[in-house]
């Protein structure tokens, strides 16, 4: 039986109610720390490696752009599928902030107020940085919706290692093999972050990705690593 002490952030009801909340937090912030490393990881390059600047950016965004929407054509998916999420980053991010509006607005040749004269010497002071911020976050929209066209490998090999892996559970059950259940943790967790530390690095890595490679190595590892989990889970349950 519950203490009548206990607060209401400790009840089921609590859990209930503030999960979703907790969940949309977790993925805002999860956001907003992704942007913040791709935004630094292309500002170093642009500023202190690359010759050619934002222009070296542009170059990627076009690049993934078209693999992305020939790999969306293969499944028979249109365009939209790959510019839909950079769109809604790029718009979630500086159209609903004013940012890009402030842009277009610092480009006329009109006169200005004097705040907005003000506010546009510091536009223009940081201009190729905002113009760097802008075509990143693009390129992590972009990078982040060709992720998704591998989503139904990614869950077809699960299932093949996790049918795999029950089979040679099932013959440990019968003691015909060995368990281990750090394997089991270990293969279980080592998912985890081949999926979202992998997936990351493709994001905001500040050069051309070979899909094919980086993701199906990402695919085949999670799959393997899937069988692994299921092989070494304890035997009765």
């Amino acid at each position: 039986m519950a203490s009548k002490n206990t607060s209401f952030h400790d009840g089921p009801l609590a859990g209930v109610l503030l999960s979703p909340l907790k969940l949309a937090f977790s993925l805002v912030l999860g956001l907003v720390v992704i942007l913040v490393v791709a935004w630094s990881i292309d500002w170093v390059f642009v500023s202190r490696v690359w010759t050619d600047g934002v222009g070296r950016l542009r170059g990627l965004l076009a690049a993934d752009l078209g693999h992305g929407i020939a790999l969306a054509a293969l499944q028979g998916r249109g365009a939209g599928e790959i510019t839909g999420p950079a769109n809604f980053l790029y718009g979630l991010v500086f159209e609903a902030t004013g940012i890009h509006d402030m842009g277009l607005r610092f480009a006329d040749p009109l006169a200005l107020s004097i705040p907005d004269t003000v506010v546009r010497r510091s536009y223009l002071a940081n201009r190729e940085a905002v113009e760097t911020a802008m075509v990143g976050t693009q390129l992590l929209g972009v990078r982040f919706a060709i992720l998704l066209r591998f989503l139904p490998l990614v869950l077809l090999l699960y299932a093949v290692g996790t049918g795999d892996g029950l089979t040679e559970r099932a013959i440990r059950r019968s003691c015909g093999g060995r368990e281990s259940a750090s394997l089991y943790h270990r293969a279980k967790y080592l998912q985890m972050a081949v999926l979202g530390l992998g997936g990351v690095a493709l994001c905001v890595w500040p050069g051309a990705v070979a899909w094919e490679r980086c993701a199906g190595f990402i695919v085949v590892l999670t799959g393997w690593l899937a069988r692994h989990q299921c092989a070494f889970y304890k035997k009765y349950t």
